[in-house]
């Protein structure tokens, strides 16, 4: 798949030499925007786990889904999704504001190739606002502190924060957990949460360490969890909305047809909010 000429100036900030997994997963999800290093790693994953682009859409589906819930059936107006990754079809703000055009969003990513193509995640309706900082989740006090954060973001109303597909780049439970309280303990009751997480639960443990070898390699790292882990880690204290923690695939679908197995998807998600 073409994505930007190799032998175009580099762009300030972004070392085309190393893979970054927000440009991976814009290859599993069919975008262009990725350089030879980041298809070199997804490739390697997906020679072993041919499902890798599966998780990636079911993943974004599922996002979609739950954004839409919280927008329509929640009432919820505010969106702080970090991790978002590079502009693709179903941003969250296009989701949000096609139910409620006032909808805010604010993006975060620690990709300098994001900021590139930030321009997509800014073109907001004219009732609502939508705002772009490049920033790291492992640093959530920089991100609430933020200016974009603050002028974008009503601290006094519910939010919903959305960590979708990003925890499982976090290998240590304890900065897991720190990292969403952190960032809970920041929003009133009544907010929510997004998440979504790998697990290697489904497959031959073959095949997921060998995929996990891919990504270690390269200098990314990666944990999946067990449904359980990451039940405790993103959802401890609040309270799941029906289904609960399932397979991304099986929150909420929108239609009764035939889904893709468990093998296929290999990733959890729930959404759950903030008690008063």
């Amino acid at each position: 798949m073409a994505d930007f000429p190799e032998d175009v100036p580099p762009v300030p900030g972004i070392d085309v030499t190393r893979p970054h997994a927000a440009r991976m997963y814009d290859y599993g999800l069919g975008g262009k925007n990725h350089f030879a290093a980041d298809r070199a790693v997804a490739d390697q994953v997906l020679a072993v786990m041919p499902t890798a682009r599966t998780v990636a859409r079911e993943n974004r589906k599922f996002v979609g889904r739950a954004v839409r819930y919280l927008a329509k059936e929640a009432g919820i107006r505010q969106f702080l999704d970090i991790g978002s990754g590079l502009p693709a079809t179903g941003n969250v703000h296009e989701v949000a504001q096609a139910v409620a055009p006032q909808a805010r969003v604010v993006y975060v990513d620690n990709d300098p190739l994001v900021l590139v193509h930030a321009r997509v995640l800014l073109e907001s309706a004219p009732e609502g606002q939508t705002g772009y900082i490049e920033d790291d989740l492992r640093d959530p006090a920089s991100i609430l502190d933020s200016q974009v954060t603050r002028e974008i973001l009503d601290f006094s109303q519910p939010v919903a924060l959305v960590l979708g597909a990003v925890l499982h780049f976090l290998p240590d439970d304890g900065e897991v957990a720190q990292i969403v309280a952190t960032l809970l303990d920041a929003l009133r009751p009544g907010s929510y949460l997004i998440a979504s997480h790998a697990t290697s639960e489904h497959v031959p443990p073959g095949q997921a360490e060998a995929a996990l070898r891919s990504y270690r390699a390269s200098g990314i790292p990666f944990q999946p969890r067990d449904s359980g882990d990451f039940a405790r880690l993103a959802f401890n204290g609040l309270d799941l909305v029906p289904p609960g923690v399932v397979l991304v695939s099986e929150w909420r679908p929108a239609h009764d047809g035939p889904r893709p197995s468990a093998s296929e998807v290999n990733c959890y998600g729930a959404v759950a909010r903030k008690p008063r």
